[in-house]
């Protein structure tokens, strides 16, 4: 794989987090700004698409399968999340969560190099079980994708299945 594709997905994907962190710090505690959440998905979803794309010819123990999977999660934490109409508290609870999933996508990326062994260590078994716990709160009706009312001929993955959640969080775990 050309090393300057790679160095140019890392810098740009790098500069989506620090995106996505500014726009999480100015939703975090105002519940009105929900609707943000969705936007912070679409970025998310830009970094998965570039890492699926980069991974397509690698081995599955390839960084880039590790980060596009983490990004499918995180980005629907966020779709999900940004259809919260009445739970302001679990609001909080979500943004805090995805505060904490992106600076551990950001040093992901800023470790790139390192072997994936070695960067799974970033992600501890508390943050897996957070994610459980979050997924298990959203109603499995809700949305974890683009709300493709307006794109209609878009056919995006949705990951709502706990099978689909549990399977993409074992290949994140260590063991």
């Amino acid at each position: 794989m050309d090393n300057e594709i790679l160095k140019d997905f890392v810098d740009e994907s790098i500069e989506i987090v620090k995106d996505c962190l500014d726009l999480l710090e100015s939703v975090e505690g105002d519940y009105t700004k929900v609707g943000l959440l969705d936007s912070y998905g679409n970025n998310l979803d830009r970094i998965m698409g570039g890492a699926s794309t980069l991974a397509l010819d690698t081995k599955e123990d390839n960084i880039l399968h590790l980060i596009a999977d983490y990004s499918a999660l995180c980005k629907n934490v966020a779709y999900k999340a940004s259809q919260i109409k009445v739970n302001e508290p679990f609001f909080d609870v979500c943004v805090g969560f995805l505060i904490d999933a992106t600076e551990v996508l950001q040093s992901v990326l800023k470790n790139f190099e390192k072997p994936t062994r070695e960067i799974k260590n970033e992600i501890s078994e508390e943050f897996i079980n957070r994610l459980k716990w979050v997924f298990r709160q959203f109603n499995e009706k809700l949305r974890s994708t683009v709300d493709l009312k307006s794109i209609p001929t878009v056919q995006a993955k949705n990951l709502k299945s706990t099978q689909e959640i549990e399977s993409i969080l074992l290949k994140l775990s260590k063991k």
